[in-house]
C-alpha cells in the first residue's frame, strides 16, 4: 500500500484511497475533482489506522504558500532528481494532441499523468 496518498479527485475516491493506503497511511484531500461527497466504509480508516486530512493553498497567506514550496524544493525535488520517487505516467503525446490527452482526462478511466510533449 501507499504511504502517502494525495487526492486531487475525493468523491468516490475516498474509499479507493483507503483500499490503497499501507498500514498506518496518510490520505490528503486537496481539491474535489468528483465532487465534495462521499459514501464510504470507514471500517478501513481504523483498521489500518490511516490519517485523513485536508488543505488547499488557495486561502492561504502568499507567504505560507511561499514556505511550502520552499519546503517542496528543499525536501521533494530532490527525491525527483535522484528517482527516488517517479511519477506514473500513463501516456506521452505530442503537443498536436492536446484535443486527445484532454479527452483521456475527461474520460477518466487513466491512472496516472498525460504529458504533453513540446516542440
Amino acid at each position: 500500500g501507499a504511504d502517502v496518498i494525495l487526492d486531487m479527485v475525493a468523491g468516490d475516491y475516498v474509499s479507493r484511497n483507503f483500499k490503497a493506503a499501507a498500514m498506518e497511511g496518510r490520505i490528503l484531500i486537496i481539491a474535489f475533482l468528483n465532487g465534495p461527497k462521499a459514501e464510504t466504509n470507514f471500517t478501513p480508516l481504523l483498521l489500518k489506522r490511516l490519517t485523513l486530512m485536508g488543505s488547499t493553498l488557495r486561502a492561504q497567506p502568499v507567504a505560507n504558500k511561499g514556505a511550502i514550496a520552499g519546503k517542496l524544493r528543499q525536501q521533494v525535488w530532490p527525491l525527483f532528481e535522484n528517482g527516488t520517487i517517479k511519477p506514473v505516467i500513463y501516456q506521452t503525446l505530442p503537443m498536436n494532441e492536446a484535443r486527445a490527452a484532454h479527452d483521456i482526462l475527461r474520460g477518466g478511466a487513466h491512472v496516472g499523468k498525460v504529458v504533453l510533449e513540446v516542440p
